[in-house]
């Protein structure tokens, strides 16, 4: 599939809702393999392992970041950045329906004894996690066309605006997938509902990709031939724009904390489940978080577009502190299904703002006709962070569970000092 002809695209406002109704569809089907509750959940009862839970987190965001240098190099030199987009994210469609397709079989793979343990064979987690690592990487390629065009057709103080209407068109979705995912697992078998809900997940995204397609892609203000480079040359360039650009350097550093904060997502469903939270639970959980993702929409919004995209990071870096804390208040109260869900809650709100914050504000610093290069450097440097849930799960190893909660709560706490320099080099007020 194509992107229409540049002579044919929609009015200004079309575009703003099929870009919008895209990104709600993505949303519900991100909401469906969401890594901190229902793969955390999938990935922890076939391996019973945190280190497992811990490397399908960081396999979901490292493939995300990594191939973007690349497309973002490719798409720089390209007159035309829609075809990324279509092989990202219809490639990341095909890929969940695999994992549908493999979970839906994969109880006919093994002998009835080892799936009546409750444990599942090595091949078939592994299968799994090899699918998965396909889907992440094929998805990164999604994210400079993405931005770039995302940037191109939506004006600077609408973009807050279309990305919290997003959001909220992509909760109410997901909140629909919730209600999915707990009735399939209580009446299906684990593996057969797992396979339902990543199906759904295939048929969201595929949905998301033909909108967004359907919303074509404005003309490049300088031509792409201006911008062609040697690859070296181009890899030189992220590293100027690191050394010169002040807000880039601050923000990816914002960026590694914000990632080390995060490292403890993958683990909260864990510590749901050390505190008696069942797996047919998960549905509740992931509805919770959806609540606090719609709930939070307005407030987001209305941040970005009024006080500006950098203050919109520094309520984020704020909002990052309320779980650790509560999780850790929550661990020794041995709280069950009801105190996880206000803790879901409260992550749904913080990570729709981190979501909204993050890419507002790395549209503002990008320069409008170096917006993939800027976004492909970004994420590549920012792109080790990705690791971090695997020291999360070295801590819980090594110390407790409580340990990974204690290092997001610091990360946080640098965050907001980090975020507060950036404010003083715009020279505005913290």
């Amino acid at each position: 599939m194509s992107a229409p002809d540049m002579a044919e695209l929609p009015g200004q406002r079309a575009r703003f809702w099929r870009i919008a109704g895209a990104g709600a569809a993505f949303q519900g089907g991100a909401a469906a393999v969401d890594s901190a509750t229902v793969v955390a959940s999938l990935v922890y009862y076939l391996t019973g392992s945190a280190f497992a839970v811990g490397a399908a987190s960081a396999i979901l965001r490292l493939g995300w970041l990594l191939p973007q240098l690349i497309v973002g190099y490719l798409a720089q030199r390209a007159q035309r950045r829609m075809p990324y987009y279509v092989f990202g994210a219809y490639g990341r469609a095909l890929c969940l329906m695999l994992i549908a397709l493999l979970l839906w079989w994969g109880p006919d793979l093994v002998k009835s004894d080892l799936l009546q343990s409750g444990w599942q064979p090595v091949p078939l987690a592994a299968g799994f996690l090899l699918l998965w690592t396909l889907y992440a990487f094929v998805s990164g390629v999604v994210a400079v066309p993405y931005n770039d065009i995302v940037g191109r057709s939506i004006p600077s103080q609408s973009r807050s605006t279309m990305l919290a209407w997003r959001f909220f068109g992509g909760g109410l979705i997901a909140l629909l997938v919730a209600l999915f995912i707990g009735w399939a697992l209580d009446v299906m078998p684990v593996l057969l509902a797992y396979a339902a809900v990543f199906a759904l997940a295939s048929v969201l995204m595929l949905a998301s990709s033909s909108l967004f397609v359907s919303a074509g892609e404005p003309p490049l203000s300088v031509p792409p031939a201006a911008q062609r480079q040697p690859m070296a040359s181009f890899l030189r360039g992220g590293f100027d724009t690191l050394r010169q650009d002040g807000r880039f350097r601050l923000f990816l550093g914002s960026q590694w904390l914000g990632g080390a904060t995060l490292m403890a997502l993958p683990f909260y469903i864990v510590a749901a489940g050390q505190n008696g939270v069942a797996t047919s639970d998960v549905g509740v959980l992931l509805g919770a978080q959806t609540i606090g993702a719609l709930a939070s929409n307005p407030l987001w919004g209305r941040i970005g577009d009024r006080a500006g995209k950098l203050r919109l990071l520094q309520a984020v870096a704020i909002t990052r502190m309320a779980p650790p804390l509560a999780v850790l208040a929550l661990l020794p109260a041995g709280a069950g299904l009801f105190g996880f869900a206000a803790l879901f809650f409260v992550i749904g709100a913080m990570m729709n703002g981190v979501t909204i914050g993050y890419l507002g504000y790395l549209m503002e610093i990008s320069p409008d006709d170096r917006r993939p290069a800027y976004s492909a450097y970004f994420n590549a440097l920012a792109s080790p962070a990705a690791l971090l849930p695997l020291a999360g799960a070295g801590l819980i190893s090594l110390i407790s569970i409580e340990a990974v909660f204690i290092a997001a709560l610091i990360a946080a706490l640098c965050q907001i000092i980090l975020l507060r320099r950036i404010a003083r080099l715009e020279g505005t007020a913290s």
